[in-house]
């Protein structure tokens, strides 16, 4: 076959959650399918500044086409536009300028799409809320996988996006919990979908000392990989953990491993190393104490994945649905809700080795059975092998209304819409035999079991900039 993936960057050296994804399964899928990655010339997820060559290259073993964004992000526009669509009522215009102002916007690239999609068998589309993905899915509706990488926040409750996820072809979806909301947003249950996530490549042999001796890292600590902001619970994380060095009297440290937005604390047991290698990364998981993810969102976490692979706890907050569920179906991670439940599951799961090395034998077994590379390449062409034998679809995608209703201000506020969707961890899968529903903590869990928040009582949602 020859399939399309259309992401909105691409590179060797962008390591971005969901670019690095769309990468890891380009490169997976050409190795028995001819494979062309569709991006912009934008580097940076904030400006959305042309920086690549506009034009053809090779990445590794895939062919890549760049198209040109028509103009950078103007924040202050995005900023307030966002607050319209999200906070207050309005109309399908609105959204349509909201997502012009998010970008990246690439008209070349939408026209690309168009002209070109039926020299494709399949297109897979990553980041739903995307300019590119919204308007290229509408452009190549009858031959579009998406990979929607949705998290929970108010985007998902815009007008926009329920006709794209119910008028494409297929959904990869990246969790449990976010097939539950995509469909209990869109009422897709109809569009085939698969619950798929994305492997990781884990080194056979890995060295803790040699992370230690690189960057003079002494004692026990426990490790943060990611973007260092605030969408990702870092400031949070920051007045806990200090907050729990100030009670403790264990000199446990802090390493935090990736590109800081937010000024780290001056404390000697919070370490920046900064932004670093694979290796060093595995290295570092396989001498700490347990992963931290403080984020408040993700549709996946591939840091947690690989610490599950290396046999290593989790500790990720519970107001994040995914990593809650992701805690329970494993049974290789605590969760925590507030600063009391931080201290408590950060104290035992650095003090109780056996109850630590449990944890991780679990994420190990759940690695296997659910992300290494076997099991996500099966799935892939599955969903390729199931739909190349379905009739092709009879119908198109749902048109956008016309010139007046697109202008009627009647569209409710998104984080509304979102405030109404059911929240907490999916049920578990029937197939594995475990409980339906999710009864309390299992072993693993947290001190806390699964939450249902009433509409309007969400969790903190920072401001955020497209991610």
């Amino acid at each position: 076959m020859k399939l399309g993936v259309v992401v909105q960057r691409y590179g060797a050296d962008i390591n971005g959650g969901a670019e690095l994804h769309a990468r890891y399964i380009a490169e997976r899928l050409s190795r028995t399918h001819e494979v062309e990655v569709l991006t912009t010339c934008a580097r940076d997820y904030v400006t959305w500044r042309n920086e690549f060559p506009e034009g053809q290259e090779r990445i590794g073993p895939v062919a890549v086409r760049r198209f040109p964004v028509s103009r950078e992000r103007d924040p202050e526009e995005f900023g307030r536009r966002s607050f319209q669509v999200f906070e207050t009522p309005h109309a399908l215009v609105d959204e349509l300028a909201w997502l012009d102002s998010e970008g990246p916007t690439s008209p070349a690239l939408i026209a690309h799409i168009r002209q070109h999609a039926s020299t494709f068998d399949y297109l897979f589309f990553f980041s739903y809320r995307y300019h590119h993905a919204y308007h290229g899915i509408r452009a190549a509706a009858d031959r579009a996988i998406l990979v929607p990488t949705a998290e929970r926040d108010p985007a998902i409750g815009l007008a926009l996006f329920p006709p794209v996820f119910r008028g494409v072809r297929a959904i990869m979806y990246n969790s449990h919990e976010e097939q539950a909301m995509i469909r209990a947003v869109s009422g897709n249950d109809a569009v085939p979908g698969v619950v798929v996530g994305v492997g990781s490549d884990i080194p056979s042999q890995s060295a803790a000392e040699r992370f230690r001796r690189a960057y003079d890292i002494r004692g026990p600590f426990v490790l943060y990989v990611g973007r260092i902001d605030e969408n990702k619970g870092c400031r949070e994380l920051f007045q806990f953990f200090q907050q729990y060095l100030f009670t403790s009297q264990r000199p446990l440290q802090l390493v935090l491993a990736g590109k800081a937005l937010l000024p780290i604390p001056d404390h000697p047991l919070i370490r920046h190393v900064g932004f670093i290698s694979d290796q060093d990364k595995f290295d570092a998981l396989a001498g700490c104490e347990a992963l931290i993810m403080p984020s408040f969102y993700e549709s996946l976490s591939m840091v947690a994945i690989e610490a599950w692979a290396m046999g290593k706890p989790v500790l990720a907050n519970a107001r994040c649905d995914v990593l809650q569920g992701q805690c329970l179906r494993s049974n290789a991670g605590l969760f925590y809700a507030d600063y009391r439940e931080f201290a408590e599951t950060l104290r035992i799961v650095t003090s109780n080795r056996s109850l630590a090395l449990a944890l991780g034998e679990n994420g190990r077994r759940y690695y296997l059975d659910n992300y290494a590379w076997p099991v996500i390449d099966a799935k892939y062409h599955r969903m390729l092998d199931t739909l190349k034998a379905s009739p092709p679809p009879t119908g198109t995608i749902e048109p956008l209304p016309g010139w007046f209703a697109r202008r009627r201000g009647t569209l409710p506020p998104a984080s509304e819409v979102l405030a109404r969707v059911p929240d907490g961890p999916a049920p578990r899968p029937a197939a594995t035999g475990a409980r339906t529903r999710p009864e309390g903590p299992p072993r693993g869990g947290s001190s806390r079991g699964p939450r249902r928040r009433r509409p309007g009582q969400g969790r903190p949602a920072p401001a955020r900039q497209g991610r």
